[in-house]
């Protein structure tokens, strides 16, 4: 079995090589790729994402620490959470974007959205009931 680094990597060199868009389970997905830097470690990573484009601002999209229903969040959002600010890959652009959290009525919103059209997140979403609300970050080009 693979880990989730080559897992990574797959997504990430496909979506470089067709300019954003990436198939199998992500077929037709909106997909973006985040840089950023471990909080601890220093390290730079890059985490492919699926993402919610805001409806009412073309410069905001919306990604999901949804760990795929795991009980705890994924070490990438504490680093982009930490940071404030992200480098993205968004089709074949390369963005300088601001982040922060999405919370209460409009969080809700926002991850209700995403879970109506792509059904695993409202899996995600049972999975961690009590355990935890999965963060929903704005990403806003600077």
């Amino acid at each position: 079995m693979s880990s989730p680094e080559d897992w990574n990597t797959k997504i990430i060199n496909e979506f470089r090589a067709n300019g954003g868009r990436v198939g199998g389970n992500f077929e037709g997905a909106p997909m973006v790729l985040v840089h950023h830097v471990g909080r601890k470690s220093g390290k730079h990573n890059v985490t492919p994402m699926m993402y919610l484009p805001d409806t009412d601002d073309p410069d905001t999209i919306y990604v999901f620490a949804s760990k795929a229903g795991a009980p705890t969040n994924p070490a990438w959002y504490y680093n982009l959470t930490a940071a404030g600010s992200a480098e993205i890959e968004l089709g074949t652009e390369t963005l300088q974007v601001s982040v922060s959290e999405v919370t209460g009525a409009d969080r809700d919103r926002i991850f209700g959205e995403q879970a109506r059209r792509y059904p695993g997140f409202a899996e995600y979403e049972k999975k961690t009931a009590g355990i935890r609300t999965i963060p929903v970050l704005a990403l806003k080009r600077s």
